[in-house]
């Protein structure tokens, strides 16, 4: 366990929260177990802003509600707290004595009863749509990006390009390309989301009501609309990225190479955000910060909005961020692949890049 001042807070409120507090001390080692007369909104309160962590608010000795900010997909503490409770209940009737035999039976068969209250997201719930959507979002931008510095290295290969060029701009080509690639993935989503959600409701009553199947189409409209955002300015800045590499290739050979680093960046952003899934951790100073970097934020704040309670301000700033890089990255691969489209031969290195830059 920790040191006292690193434990969250766990108060127990309402009848007998002393006793019971410190019975709940020993088995709750990773909190701060006190008691308190605060009153049920009071406690709401202090878990919504985050001074404590959570609370059990016993209305008997047998019955309480717990209550936590977001719950996750691991936390026991309803049901352990159960146990012990029980236990302390058991031992407080043996020892006022004088019972029957029937009396100690029904003593030891009391059933504790509780309610949970959460004020925030529910992760369990939630968990199959994030999933799905952050697989899909993953999938559509890395295969659409790619296409995007495959259609680049094609077209200069086969030397089309000294042919477009001489008719369009090659900035014009660029966002023609990055933005035609972004509609495809668009409209690729929509029909396997939108086919999926019409045949689910025409064929609503043979599943189960509640079941998996039945949370992944409980998706808030909300949701999708910050999934359209992420999906939009994710694609954006990879596209862009993938635009200007795919344009100082000139063989088809040579791609893989060439968006490497790109697609490392990726895919370690997904890695991330697909552990702290898994693990129910959320919000981990990893994903925070990776809720920041226009690199992983389409995916990691995503993830965080649907799987916790994140305030409007941070999901602002990482929206603002995430615009003003697609804003940057796109101008510089505009004049990367102003300047790439026309060389030919060995990739050139980022030195030799930048020196052409600054000459522009």
């Amino acid at each position: 366990p920790a040191d006292d001042a690193d434990r969250a807070v766990m108060l127990v409120a309402g009848d007998n929260a002393e006793v019971l507090s410190q019975a709940l001390s020993g088995v709750f080692a990773d909190y701060n177990v006190e008691p308190s007369a605060l009153s049920e909104n009071e406690i709401k309160e202090k878990i919504i802003s985050g001074e404590i962590a959570c609370s059990l608010f016993f209305t008997s000795p047998t019955e309480y509600t717990y209550y936590v900010k977001n719950l996750s997909m691991y936390d026991m503490n309803a049901s352990l707290a159960a146990e012990a409770i029980r236990e302390v209940y058991r031992l407080g009737a043996m020892v006022e004595g004088g019972l029957s035999i029937e009396d100690a039976s029904a003593i030891m068969s009391a059933e504790i009863t509780h309610t949970t209250e959460n004020l925030g997201k529910d992760q369990m719930q939630n968990f199959f749509y994030t999933y799905v959507m952050i697989f899909a979002l993953y999938m559509v931008i890395l295969l659409y990006g790619q296409m995007v510095a495959t259609s680049v290295a094609t077209e200069k290969s086969s030397r089309a390009m000294e042919l477009l060029i001489t008719s369009a701009d090659p900035v014009g080509m660029m966002f023609g390309k990055v933005i035609a690639a972004c509609l495809a993935g668009l409209s690729q989503l929509l029909a396997v989301f939108g086919s999926a959600f019409l045949f689910y409701n025409l064929n609503r009553e043979y599943w189960d009501v509640g079941g998996i199947v039945s949370s992944l189409f409980d998706i808030p409209a909300e949701l999708l609309v910050y999934m359209l955002v992420f999906f939009v300015l994710g694609f954006f800045i990879y596209a862009f990225m993938f635009g200007a590499v795919g344009s100082t290739a000139s063989k088809l050979e040579d791609i893989n190479t060439s968006v490497m680093p790109i697609t490392l960046i990726f895919v370690a952003g997904f890695i991330i955000v697909m552990t702290a899934l898994a693990e129910g951790n959320i919000d981990s100073l990893l994903m925070k910060v990776c809720s920041f970097v226009p690199f992983t934020s389409p995916m990691a704040m995503f993830t965080r909005i649907a799987m916790s309670t994140v305030p409007m301000h941070e999901i602002v700033i990482s929206i603002v961020l995430l615009a003003s890089s697609v804003v940057g990255i796109g101008y510089l691969a505009a004049k990367i692949y102003r300047i790439g489209v026309l060389l030919y031969g060995t990739p050139p290195k980022p030195s030799a890049i930048i020196k052409a830059l600054r000459k522009g």
